[in-house]
């Protein structure tokens, strides 16, 4: 009631203020964001400017300041914050291939951002997760199939990472002709980040090849800032060569401000800072005031924990200056002045959005086109799929019947999920369903065998099975053979599920194994023992829907994958070595079991060869759908600098979502600016485009065999 109080006179001091029409410089929304910051800052005390650098910053009721919770989540949909739609997990939108639907998706998810929000203003108190800052979208390269966290993420590539990244940032923000911003996006985690979790408090990235920062880990962070106009960048939680990424000058000034021109703000993410001086974490700190001094130095702005209430104790030592101090509470307090948070909500078009848009029907609309659209088709031996809905069928597996597997991690709560086995019962009503088997567990051999008696005669089994996010994601307890502390230690299917699909294969039965998982799993047995495999991800309220469309033919898969699918453990490198050596489609010398890029369809698709012509920086390529169905192919675009004896053996810089009807062709113009050539030049050690011949090579997947290659010269 006390918060409420205190947030009720901090609006009624605004509406006094602007009643009166007597505005100071920072009270009035004709003049710049930052003058406004300027002045704002410069009427604070040091212990209201410490309050307003943690991420529960209070309100300063003298000035007019309301409440503001920096930390926020989006990652597919309004999390942890009631009922919003849950669209699918960023790995299966990523799989969509379509950053124009992204975009869609991410406008819808500020809408109910806003709308949620201003509910909360009304209120009188804004708790967390109702706010306007939201710590999305996750650009780190999913280098390793083990990282729990990978399933936030938008894959293994730089160049497709860059374009979801860039469509998620500019749906959240709003248009850049806006007067007021319409949410604060932040790219994360900076920098070269992606496991292991279990020691993340303490770990440390040492001798990283050049190459691979500049080439594979800093790319989408680059495109982002100078593309995006990002609002903010988390640091991550490791040390780099020694240096806390949330305490490094080189990382957080040199390259991001320096060299970007990064001029949003920094946050921490959630206790980083303690991380600096806790003893078995970093330990590079001797306590929170010099972790402070370190982090502000480097230019962390805003802290998500507890540690920066230690800033006037840094201050009063002579650790940090008022002006250092300032520098970063005017980035933040800019940020809000942007956002309209200090403005009359009359003045901020966002505010007027209606709460109706709350996981809305056009949005669970939006929801189900992108689990289609995402949901990849690996395997269809004698094209066993589409099912026909008059089979005799049985439902098995774990994730079946699990609504809340579908719903991933860092998710919002949706009104209503359509499970597996729900969407498959609406084109079979009396499918039954047999569980088989816990996810890592199964059951003793006498019920194995009873369940593959209740089979009966049915003569086809759609198993859905996979992992969950209860057991790979971030820094969890899960104490299950093949994980640890969140990541895998092997990739394989979990045993339980193995052994019982097996078990199907040999009674005779079709196996047709949906994979429910947040990231690459090896599935050579399953491969041989199913007729069919599909990739559904963890794909939202509507992925039920989305997977049994595609089951029964209603839907035309079209995902292709963002990550490879490797064969084995045995495939991957040490996980902690953050060296590209041997590591995704660019650098993995050994076959897949499934590439990069690659999904099949119900139809087929012919690719011609490509023309490249250097005056208009275009791609032109036909395709034809061969096919008898409508179908979406997406076209991938890929170069190798000739001689390049280290660099990647090809690496993505264009794509093209295509639909055709039957039997139609077309000629597809592909944008392809000379910065299309740009790589890595050991002699000078930068990103540039180098003159000299490289091969263009354009297809629907990684592969080899999947490319047409053309050779061109660049000058």
């Amino acid at each position: 009631m006390k918060h409420k109080l205190i947030n009720l006179l901090t609006f009624a001091v605004f509406a006094v203020f602007y009643a009166n029409a007597q505005l100071l410089p920072y009270q009035n929304p004709k003049l710049s964001s930052e003058q406004r910051a300027s002045d704002l800052v410069s009427r604070l005390t040091l212990e209201e400017k410490t309050m307003l650098m943690m991420d529960k910053s209070p309100a300063i009721p003298r000035l007019g300041i309301p409440e503001f919770q920096w930390w926020n989540e989006a990652l597919h949909g309004v999390g942890r914050n009631g009922y919003a739609t849950v669209f699918p997990i960023t790995m299966c939108m990523a799989a969509s291939w379509n950053n124009d639907l992204l975009q869609q998706v991410f406008t819808a998810v500020s809408d109910e951002a806003r709308a949620k929000n201003q509910i909360a203003r009304q209120s009188g108190k804004i708790k967390r997760y109702q706010c306007l800052s939201f710590w999305t979208p996750n650009i780190n390269i999913f280098r390793d199939p083990r990282w729990g966290r990978g399933q936030e993420t938008y894959g293994e590539d730089p160049y497709l990472t860059s374009r979801m990244g860039l469509a998620v940032v500019n749906g959240l923000q709003g248009p850049r002709t806006s007067r007021y911003r319409k949410l604060l996006a932040c790219a994360k985690h900076f920098a070269v980040h992606s496991g292991p979790e279990w020691n993340r408090h303490s770990f440390n990235v040492e001798d990283l090849p050049p190459r691979d920062l500049w080439e594979t880990y800093l790319p989408a962070f680059k495109t982002l800032v100078q593309e995006g106009h990002v609002a903010e960048v988390m640091c991550a939680y490791q040390r780099i060569d020694g240096k806390p990424c949330c305490g490094s000058h080189r990382y957080e000034r040199q390259i991001l401000r320096d060299e970007w021109g990064f001029d949003g703000l920094i946050t921490s993410d959630c206790w980083a800072i303690a991380d600096f001086y806790l003893k078995g974490h970093h330990e590079v700190a001797g306590d929170s005031a010099d972790a402070v001094a370190m982090a502000l130095r480097a230019g962390t702005d805003v802290e998500c924990g507890a540690s920066y209430a230690a800033i006037p104790k840094a201050v009063a030592q002579g650790a940090v200056s008022m002006a250092e101090i300032d520098e970063s509470l005017k980035r933040l307090m800019k940020a809000r002045i942007e956002l309209g948070d200090l403005d009359p909500d009359s003045l901020v078009e966002w505010t007027s959005i209606s709460p109706s848009v709350i996981a809305c029907e056009r949005h669970k609309q939006m929801a189900l086109d992108m689990a289609r659209q995402g949901t990849v088709l690996l395997q269809n031996n004698n094209s066993i799929l589409p099912l026909n809905r008059n089979s005799d069928i049985v439902v098995m597996g774990p994730n079946a019947n699990d609504s809340v597997m579908m719903w991933g991690n860092y998710n919002g709560t949706p009104t209503r999920t359509i499970t597996i086995l729900q969407g498959i019962r609406q084109y079979v009503p009396d499918a039954r369903y047999v569980a088989g088997c816990q996810l890592t567990r199964n059951f003793d051999i006498a019920d194995q065998q009873a369940v593959i008696d209740s089979v009966g005669n049915a003569n086809i089994v759609v198993f859905v099975g996979g992992l969950s996010p209860r057991v790979e994601g971030e820094e969890m307890p899960v104490n299950e053979p093949g994980f640890k502390g969140g990541d895998r230690t092997d990739i394989e299917l979990p045993a339980a599920q193995r052994s019982l699909i097996a078990l199907l294969h040999k009674a005779g039965k079709k196996v047709v194994f949906v994979n429910c998982s947040g990231s690459a799993v090896a599935l050579v047995p399953e491969a041989q023992h199913c007729e069919a495999v599909l990739q559904a991800w963890y794909g939202g309220e509507q992925g039920g829907r989305a997977v049994a469309e595609i089951l029964f033919g209603d839907c035309n898969p079209s995902g292709k994958l963002p990550v490879t699918f490797y064969s084995s453990t045995n495939q991957l490198p040490d996980y902690e070595d953050y060296s590209m050596a041997g590591r995704t489609y660019r650098y993995l010398t050994e076959q897949p079991l499934f590439s990069f890029g690659f999904g099949l369809s119900y139809t087929t698709f012919n690719i011609g060869k490509p023309k490249y012509n250097d005056k208009t920086n275009t791609i032109k390529v036909g395709i034809a759908n061969t096919g008898k169905r409508d179908g979406d192919e997406v076209l991938q675009v890929y170069i190798r600098r000739v001689g390049d004896v280290e660099g990647p053996q090809k690496t993505l810089r264009a794509f093209k979502r295509v639909s055709l009807k039957a039997g139609h062709k077309k000629t597809v113009d592909i944008d392809f600016p000379t910065s299309s050539f740009e790589c890595w030049d050991a002699a000078s050690n930068t990103m540039r485009v180098i003159p000299g011949k490289y091969q263009l090579m354009v297809g629907n997947s990684s592969r080899s065999q999947d490319l047409k290659t053309i050779e061109v010269n660049i000058k």
